[in-house]
């Protein structure tokens, strides 16, 4: 496997440091961000496969650099905080982050975090290989997971990773009923740091892009969404 990358951006430099060292102990090559700012600008020349990314930052906190982030195909982002809410650890998840942890953590548990992450998105990065059932379609909705588009009656759907993950999740297995706690396994490959609000979260903003074709994605009360049946 290729070496990885990890940038680690945290005002605090004795956080940094320790991060970093414990990082390249474990063989990833690690940079460096002491603000938000310098944060984006190293996203996009070190080319990081993860970003250990902390909340409150100077210039831009952690939120805001989720959000300008949030296209960046297979990039991983664990955050850090010292707030210990499910408000913030939802918010986090909904803009893009993979997982979170509160300040003061456990170094150990960090990198073992940052390494199931980046295992992860190899995982998807593989499952992504050429095959001859990459496109699935569900009426006017269009999946092709090689290229990861959709299209909604030929319209381009504008989507985040996670919401494409997630929609090619449920259309290639119309019919198929998934709980909430399946689909924070399957498409976010965590436990609930985030919680199950997350998933309602991402699933109304799938059908506010699908449009009058809303209903491709469909509620089993009491137990979780689907997509329709073919």
């Amino acid at each position: 496997m290729d070496q990885k990358r990890v940038l680690v951006a945290d005002d605090e430099e004795s956080i940094r440091s320790a991060i970093v060292y414990a990082l390249k102990r474990e063989g990833f090559e690690v940079a460096t961000a002491a603000d938000g700012e310098e944060a984006l600008e190293k996203a996009a020349s070190f080319r990081p496969d993860l970003i250990v990314l902390d909340v409150m930052m100077p210039k831009l906190s952690g939120y805001e650099v989720c959000r300008r982030l949030e296209h960046e195909k297979g990039l991983g982002i664990l955050l850090l905080t010292v707030k210990n809410d499910i408000v913030d650890k939802v918010l986090g998840l909904e803009l893009g982050a993979d997982d979170f942890m509160s300040k003061p953590f456990d170094i150990r548990e960090l990198v073992a975090r940052a390494k199931s992450i980046v295992r992860r998105l190899d995982k998807g990065s593989e499952t992504a290989a050429p095959s001859d059932s990459a496109a699935y379609r569900l009426e006017g909705l269009k999946v092709d997971t090689i290229r990861r588009t959709a299209d909604i009656d030929g319209e381009p759907m504008d989507l985040t990773p996670k919401e494409f993950d997630l929609l090619a999740l449920l259309v290639s297995h119309a019919g198929r009923v998934y709980t909430r706690e399946d689909l924070l396994d399957l498409v976010w490959g965590m436990e609930y740091y985030g919680g199950t609000r997350t998933v309602d979260i991402h699933i109304q903003r799938l059908r506010k892009k699908l449009g009058d074709a809303h209903y491709l994605l469909q509620t089993v009360y009491g137990i979780g969404y689907k997509a329709m049946e073919k």
